[in-house]
């Protein structure tokens, strides 16, 4: 029997302390046959000259650092696999775990599978099985911290990490992959709604082991790009009746988000976010065509998905976050009905 062809696809940047191991372990992969593609956005360390030797391992660079959206871009368009593996450059995969995840990816009615992402330095805990998502657009590492053993069954999740995750190459390209606008953060959660939109399922494998070298981390940068994604894909990926029905609760999500920003010192961030948007309106505009064209399940249907709670384990609560959730699941109690009506 033949096996199955994969490229994975692995982005390196800054000092990248984990890449050898991570490309390592990809190559010793079990039951596939695979090929590393490995995407040289500005790595600074030597990590990269060494990867650049080992045997099925090629090394792309493009002209400036094209984010994680673009990267996987880049290194999936020279892809040869049937399927497609994306993993973090601080992700050390099992042996057997690729193997597992593209046998679920590969069942009718899923549209993509993630592994079991433990965290290294207790790989008995989980890092992420499976990413929540509330319905203003948030998104988070379900799971963290917890022990493994909690979710030691096979689940469909909400929406996928983009530590580790498996599709089907030809369903990449026919999704045209990340948005390169995005940049980095929240691809993961908006291919995820694309997925779902077409009515194909998510999957959670829990015996696919990946130990995530995690470190959570908040910089200018990433506030302004996860606030503006988030904002980015409930513009485009939502119906405009979910907009109108949802539009009191974001609006006072956006306020309450405003006032923590101000509270936090990254008000600039928020309003830099704001501004992108209205600028590149025209783009989001198009690519709000794009996927409500390409769509054929309704919100109805993904938002059994949805939580209305905002439970991170690996960020602090701010200020009033416990009446913020008494709120939104009032509201979502009484709107989620609304959106099954059709």
């Amino acid at each position: 029997m033949n096996r199955p062809q994969v490229s994975a696809v692995m982005l390196a940047y800054g000092a990248e302390p984990w890449l050898v191991d991570a490309a390592r372990a990809v190559l010793a992969s079990t039951d596939v046959d695979v090929e590393l593609i490995v995407v040289d956005n500005g790595c600074t360390s030597d990590g990269i000259d060494v990867v650049k030797g080992l045997p099925g391992v090629r090394v792309l660079r493009p002209e400036e650092n094209t984010g994680y959206s673009g990267g996987c871009r880049v290194g999936a368009a020279e892809a040869t696999g049937e399927w497609l593996a994306f993993v973090n450059s601080d992700a050390i995969v099992a042996p057997d775990a690729l193997a597992k995840v593209v046998a679920v990816a590969a069942e009718p009615g899923v549209g993509a599978a993630m592994a079991s992402i433990r965290l290294a330095e207790n790989p008995d805990l989980i890092n992420t099985s499976g990413n929540p998502l509330h319905f203003i657009g948030l998104s988070w590492a379900g799971g963290n911290g917890e022990p493994a053993t909690a979710h030691a069954r096979r689940t469909t999740v909400p929406s996928l990490s983009g530590c580790c995750f498996v599709i089907n190459r030809e369903l990449w390209r026919e999704l045209d992959g990340f948005a390169a606008e995005y940049f980095a953060y929240h691809e993961d959660t908006e291919i995820s709604l694309r997925l779902w939109q077409r009515g194909l399922r998510l999957e959670y494998v829990p015996d696919a082991v990946v130990v995530h070298h995690y470190e959570f981390s908040r910089n200018s940068l990433k506030v302004y790009l996860v606030e503006r994604n988030r904002l980015l894909s409930l513009l485009t990926a939502y119906e405009t009746r979910t907009l109108v029905l949802l539009a009191p609760m974001l609006l006072l999500s956006e306020a309450a988000l405003l006032a923590a920003s101000l509270l936090g010192g990254w008000s600039r961030e928020k309003v830099r976010g704001w501004r992108w948007l209205w600028t590149n309106r025209a783009w989001v505009r198009a690519r709000r065509r794009q996927l409500q064209a390409e769509r054929i399940v309704p919100d109805g249907v993904i938002a059994e998905m949805m939580t209305a709670k905002v439970d991170p384990s690996n960020v602090e609560a701010p200020p009033g976050m416990a009446v913020f959730n008494v709120i939104a699941a009032a509201y979502w109690a009484l709107t989620k009905p609304l959106l099954r009506r059709r």
